[in-house]
């Protein structure tokens, strides 16, 4: 019997079925030692973000926009 999946681990699966094998097997290894760092760890696939998390995210962005547009050739 198959586990039941959730939207965003559903297509966590697809995009990791479309890997090439060699990437796959790389990002498996990956997965298994960060996962052996906190085994009792959840992923916490909420879709809410909190006022703080948005302008996190807000500066991030236009500090890492600000850093391509002073990249880019005049």
């Amino acid at each position: 019997m198959e586990p039941q999946l959730n939207e965003r681990e559903s297509s966590l699966v697809q995009a990791f079925r479309r890997l090439p094998p060699n990437a796959a097997i790389e990002l498996t290894a990956l997965a298994e030692r960060l996962a052996a760092l906190s085994p009792d760890t959840k992923i916490d696939w909420a879709d809410a973000w909190s006022d703080e998390d948005l302008k996190d995210f807000t500066t991030a962005s236009v500090r890492r926009l600000e850093g391509e547009e002073s990249e880019e050739p005049h």
